[in-house]
């Protein structure tokens, strides 16, 4: 009978774990963003007049879809 060699087993986690490039640059991206959404909303002020124009053509869409 003819020996057989074990299956090598892989580890993957511990000391020699790797993370793929996204694993850290998209949380690292989110938060960037969240942060300057957080940094700019102070010096945004909207107007009725401003306004007015997206709300008209969002009801003219609603309008034509339904």
């Amino acid at each position: 009978m003819p020996a057989t060699t074990p299956t090598p087993v892989h580890r993957t986690a511990g000391a020699d774990a790797r993370l793929h490039w996204w694993a850290l640059a998209l949380p690292a991206l989110a938060f960037a963003l969240l942060l300057l959404l957080l940094a700019g909303s102070g010096e945004v002020r909207a107007t009725a007049a401003e306004t007015a124009p997206l709300l008209q053509f969002s009801e003219q869409g609603l309008r034509v879809a339904g």
